[in-house]
């Protein structure tokens, strides 16, 4: 009976020590924008079969980094490749909800700073706090959005 309890609870270190140890190999989600039109590949390579052209300042997700290429996947959920060099560090995200009012101030309740529609893309200014980010639209216009509105961050 004691060698069973001893078993389990060998065990149960044996488990959380694993699982201690693998926390730090999981990564958070890396995004990058796209600086410049560029074509997005099915293989990481140029004579890759070409899949479409991404638009400037559109965010990506980075899944695999390899030599030259990432491998990425779009704010629809697409997954190709594309090459290293076209991508920027600059932060932008894109906006999910069909219509949505970005806010003076990080509050439901504050004023409408301007309107953004499903796919437009905002540069992120600073970076979330409290469920909240802001933003700035390509005219100037700045103001905060719910995270929960907008892909890539």
């Amino acid at each position: 009976m004691a060698t069973k309890r001893s078993n389990r609870a060998g065990k149960a270190v044996l488990l959380s020590l694993a699982l201690a140890l693998a926390a730090p190999a999981a990564r958070a989600v890396d995004y990058r924008s796209v600086a410049a039109p560029a074509i997005l590949f099915d293989s990481p390579s140029v004579q890759g079969k070409r899949l479409f052209i991404i638009a400037s300042g559109t965010p990506v997700e980075l899944i695999v980094s390899l030599d030259k290429w990432y491998k990425v996947r779009d704010s629809a959920g697409t997954i190709s490749w594309i090459e290293r060099k076209a991508l920027s560090e600059k932060r932008t995200v894109q906006v999910t909800a069909e219509r949505v009012a970005v806010r003076s101030a990080p509050d439901d309740k504050a004023p409408m700073a301007f309107e953004a529609v499903r796919d437009v893309v905002l540069e992120a200014v600073e970076m979330p706090k409290i469920g909240w980010i802001k933003v700035r639209h390509r005219d100037g216009a700045t103001g905060y959005i719910h995270v929960s509105q907008v892909w890539g961050i």
